[in-house]
This record gives C-alpha cells, sequence and structure tokens, in this order.
C-alpha cells in the first residue's frame, strides 16, 4: 500500500499530457512520448523553456530541431549568421520581453512584425508581443543557440550591463569624456564617484546623442526607477535601473553639473558638457525637480551646431523666409517669437543671431540659462537669487552700446517695458513668449499691462512655430485619403486638384516608427500698419487674425498642410500638433 502510494504522485507526474512543441514533435516522430515527458518534467523544474532543455539533453541538435520545427509549423527557416546585429531594428520590442520569451524583431512590414523565435508554439509570446507592439506577428523559425546568443548580445539592457560593471573595471571612453567648466572637488564628490554609477550615466549621454534625442528624463518612483529619452518629440523608455542607483546618480549630475548635492528640497538648474571626437562638444541642461521618491532629473541636449545649420534647415517657405530676413536686417524694433516648450523657438532666435553676428554688431543675450555658445555674442545667464534678473540684465545692457538684444523669455510687465523702450529707441530686440500663435501675441502682451501703442510702435514681427515629424525619405508611402477628410482638415476646393497625394509613415530600420527628424511649421507675421491701427483701437485677437489672413499670413495648420502636400510630414502628424 505505501509502495503504491508512494509510486502514484510518479506515475500521475510521468503521463502527464503533453502540450505545445512537445506534443507537435512527438506526433511527428521527431521524439518519443517517454523522452518529451522526461525533458518537460526537467524544464519545468529548473524552470527552463521545453526548446533549450531539449537542445541542452543532446537528443536533438539545434539544427535539426529547428529544421523539424520549421516543417511541422510550415513556418519559415532563418540562418542568424546571415544576420548583422547591427542592422536589427531598435526599441520595436521591450528588451525584457525579448529576453524573457527568446524572441528577436527582425524587421516590420507594414501591420506586421516578423520575429525571429525557437518556439512557435508560445501564445504567451505571441499575445504579448501584439499588444506591446500593437501589430501581428510573423514567425521565423532560428537555431535555439543562435538565437540566445543573438539575443543576450542586442538586447543586453543597461540595467544588465550596470550590474556587471565593478569598480576595478578597466572600461574606458577613449574620446569621450565630461568636461565640467572649473569643477572644483568637494566632501560630496568622493560619493559619486562610484565606477558602476559614472559608466551607467556615460552610456546614456552617449546612447542619448547617438540616437539623436532631445532630452532624457532620470524618473524615481516608489518601486521603480526608469530612464527615457525624447526622440523627435515622442518620449520612449530607455533603461530601467536599479531603484537603489537614484542616490548615486542624482549626486554624480549634480557634481559635475556644479549643483549642490546636498540640497534635494528645492528645484535647481545647471549645465555639463560632453566632449565628443576631437573637436565637438555637446551642451547639456540640467535641472532637478524634489518628487514624491527622489530627484526627477531632466538633461536637455544642446547641439551649438544646430544653431548653424541656417535659416534653410528649419523649415522656412520662401515667403515666411523673405518674412523674417526682412525684419532682422531692420535696425530697430521688436521680433517675437512664440510657441511650447520643446518648439524650437531658441534655435530659431540663435540662427537669426548667428545671420546678425558680425565684427561690427554688438550683440547681448539674458537667458535662463543660456542653451548655446556663440563666440561674439555677450551671453548672460540670468540669476534671480543673486538680484540678477532679466530686468536688471536689460538696464545694464542699454548702458553698453547694444545694436542686437535678445531676451529669453518675457515674463513679466517689468522685462516687457524694457525691452519695448529699447526696441523704440534704436535697437533691434528679440525675444519669446508663450502663447499659441502670432494674433493672440499681442493680445497676451496687451494682458500683461502694456499700453496698445507701446505694443503698436515696437513689435515688428510675431513668429509662432510647432515642431511636427518628418516623415522617412526611405519608407514613406503615398496614402489614398477620402476628400472630405482633407476638406475638413483645413485643404480649399481649389487644392484638391489630384496632382497630389499625401504620405503615411511605414517604418523601417532605419527611423522610428516612419519618421526620422523634425522640421518647423510656421505662422510668420509682419505687423502691417492696418494691424497697427486695429492694435491701437484695443481689436481682438479674432480681428488680427482676419487681417493678417486678408495680408496672406498662413495659419500654422496651413503652413502644416502645405508641408503634408509637399510629402515632409504626415496629415495626421500636423493635425497632432496645429489647432484650426
Amino acid at each position: 500500500m505505501t509502495a503504491a502510494t508512494t509510486a502514484h504522485p510518479l506515475t500521475s507526474t510521468m503521463t502527464t499530457p503533453l502540450a505545445g512543441l512537445a506534443r507537435a514533435l512527438v506526433s511527428a516522430g521527431h521524439l518519443s512520448e517517454a523522452a518529451a515527458q522526461e525533458i518537460s518534467h526537467k524544464a519545468s523544474a529548473s524552470k527552463n523553456s521545453f526548446v533549450a532543455q531539449l537542445v541542452a539533453s543532446g537528443r536533438l541538435p539545434a539544427i535539426d530541431l529547428a529544421h523539424c520545427i520549421a516543417h511541422i509549423f510550415s513556418t519559415p527557416l532563418l540562418d542568424l549568421d546571415a544576420v548583422d546585429p547591427a542592422r536589427l531594428p531598435k526599441d520595436l520590442l521591450d528588451t525584457k520581453l525579448c529576453a524573457t520569451h527568446k524572441v528577436l524583431p527582425l524587421l516590420k512590414r507594414g501591420n506586421r512584425l516578423v520575429v525571429a523565435t525557437a518556439d512557435p508554439s508560445d501564445k504567451d509570446a505571441a499575445e504579448k508581443i501584439k499588444f506591446t507592439a500593437q501589430m501581428g506577428v510573423d514567425w521565423v523559425i532560428v537555431e535555439h543557440d543562435k538565437l540566445l546568443r543573438l539575443v543576450e548580445s542586442s538586447t543586453k539592457s543597461v540595467t544588465e550591463a550596470l550590474d556587471t560593471f565593478n569598480a576595478d573595471s578597466d572600461f574606458q571612453f577613449d574620446d569621450i569624456k565630461d568636461i565640467p567648466e572649473n569643477e572644483e572637488k568637494d566632501v560630496g564628490a568622493s560619493e559619486v564617484e562610484d565606477a558602476p554609477v559614472v559608466k551607467f550615466l556615460h552610456k546614456m549621454l552617449i546612447d542619448a546623442f547617438n540616437m539623436r534625442a532631445s532630452d532624457l528624463h532620470f524618473e524615481p518612483y516608489e518601486h521603480t526607477y526608469r530612464v527615457r529619452f525624447r526622440i523627435d518629440g515622442e518620449l520612449r523608455e530607455i533603461a530601467s535601473p536599479p531603484i537603489a542607483i537614484k542616490e548615486k546618480l542624482a549626486s554624480r549630475i549634480k557634481v559635475i553639473s556644479r549643483l549642490d548635492i546636498s540640497e534635494k528640497r528645492v528645484p535647481q538648474d545647471g549645465r555639463m558638457k560632453l566632449k565628443v571626437g576631437a573637436d565637438r562638444v555637446i551642451d547639456f541642461r540640467v535641472s532637478t525637480l524634489p518628487t514624491l521618491f527622489g530627484e526627477k532629473i531632466v538633461i536637455r541636449i544642446l547641439d551649438p551646431n544646430s544653431a548653424k545649420m541656417g535659416i534653410d534647415a528649419l523649415g522656412y517657405e520662401a515667403d515666411e523666409k523673405k518674412r523674417l530676413l526682412d525684419a532682422i536686417q531692420r535696425p530697430y524694433g521688436m521680433i517675437l517669437v512664440t510657441g511650447p516648450t520643446g518648439s524650437g523657438k531658441t534655435v530659431s532666435l540663435y540662427s537669426c543671431l548667428n545671420l546678425l553676428n558680425k565684427p561690427g554688431v554688438n550683440i547681448s543675450t539674458a537667458e535662463d540659462p543660456s542653451e548655446i555658445n556663440m563666440p561674439g555674442v555677450n551671453q548672460v545667464n540670468v540669476n534671480e537669487k543673486a538680484g540678477l534678473t532679466f530686468a536688471t540684465a536689460l538696464k545694464s545692457f542699454l548702458r553698453q552700446d547694444p545694436d542686437v538684444i535678445m531676451v529669453g523669455e518675457i515674463r513679466d510687465l517689468e522685462t516687457a517695458d524694457i525691452s519695448i523702450k529699447a526696441a523704440q529707441t534704436g535697437h533691434l530686440v528679440l525675444s519669446t513668449l508663450h502663447t499659441n500663435d502670432a494674433p493672440t501675441t499681442l493680445t497676451r502682451m496687451r494682458n500683461m499691462g502694456i499700453a496698445p501703442f507701446n505694443i503698436a510702435s515696437s513689435v515688428i514681427l510675431i513668429t509662432a512655430q510647432r515642431l511636427a515629424r518628418r516623415l522617412c525619405l526611405q519608407c514613406k508611402q503615398p496614402h489614398e485619403v477620402p476628400h472630405e477628410t482633407l476638406l475638413e482638415a483645413g485643404y480649399a476646393s481649389d487644392q484638391l486638384d489630384g496632382t497630389w497625394v499625401p504620405y503615411k509613415a511605414v517604418g523601417c530600420s532605419a527611423c522610428n516608427n516612419g519618421y526620422k527628424g523634425r522640421v518647423g511649421i510656421y505662422q510668420v507675421m509682419p505687423i502691417s500698419e492696418a494691424q497697427q491701427q486695429i492694435i491701437l483701437r484695443d481689436g481682438s485677437a479674432l480681428d488680427i487674425a482676419a487681417q493678417a489672413k486678408l495680408e496672406g499670413v498662413k495659419s500654422l495648420r496651413e503652413s502644416g498642410l502645405d508641408k503634408v502636400k509637399l510629402g515632409v510630414t504626415s496629415l495626421e502628424e500636423v493635425l497632432a500638433v496645429t489647432n484650426l
């Protein structure tokens, strides 16, 4: 009785019904049922996959197993030795999902994702891929051992890399190093000279630069920590380092940004530099913010070369470019650039300054902080704690015989008042405001308390702008859009003459979901005499917008629709970043 009782669980276990790939291999005659049962239980006991356990057992070589599976499931077979890991698509699947289920995305084809696997019967993996990528899955069978090596090498997360770093590592950055200005070692600095943290931060900064990210977000939560990059305007999760790293990482960033590492209760702003190659230095603007579970840190990448690309590279149409160039060549007056944070206002202003920056021109700027270093321009960082405000800086500028003044942002009546007086007394003043479009900028200034006659006599041009993602030249495709949809978007009937067709984002290994880079959408509005009359009689933004339209000024939506006609961006992108 006892023997029978003892044997019963074993007998029951050994006769567990086979499932998935094991059953398919037995049915096809490639494996005996007893062997399949034995391998299944060993895999279960060791928390391993059936394929991994089968290959490890030596009963069926990986290459023979791949051929068997491809035949059984009528699925294509691929030799991974023919695949260049460097050309595999990035960011299509979460690295944790790939590592857990031993899968590897190969390419995106329309709304289908081609994925390499050694076990196409893994329904859990298929469902998770469908949910994550929001695409259907097409399996390609590969050899398990080759897949394992490629998955480990190509999806090794930053978290794993961080865990494997140690203080004795001889890991070196040959031509890339952080070069803080006048960095001084203090008592707290020694606490953050932790090799894994230093290398992790370096890797994140270099990866962000190589991926053309505009900023990095280091975000602590109660039980997790994540790093996100903003690429072409979209935030993407890049890494999930251990939560224990948050304090050391924040301190390391503060040290090289010359911030107070002991102050964790209030926000701080700073900057640091990264040397890329022999003659290129990238600036980073750092902002810290105390949150419930630690300090969130955002690092914005400021490439000085972006201001030297010129007006043509920013995406201005011919008539918009002419209006802007005419305005900056005037001896005095105020030019305003408006738009939300991250819409490229600073690059637009510095592109204008680059054109004006000549030996015979005295240029001074007041910013909070200065984002792009430009030789030949006198740049001042606002420091409100020390009493150096925008207004204070402007007053000092006017005592130093400037020709051109740039104010980072008009935030209050005092700054606005001094800027307008400077524009009225023989100086060209450039600045920014946060408004939705060009006409509302004038009413915003009125609401700040500026008299209508001061606005009318000083402002000569307003540019409103947005950034839209640029379609990838390699994979964009024509896209038939219903006539009614185009009319609703803002096209006039005579524009829909059949001579053009919108393009849509597709996605390939060279881009990010069908987009690569961004392009500016602009509303460039010179202030005419008719508009000055509307301002003087305290007209509304609607009155100004109506007059601007009569004068041929396009709205942001109309400017964006023009870029859709040219195939520069997609209709969906323009609708997302502009209002009617």
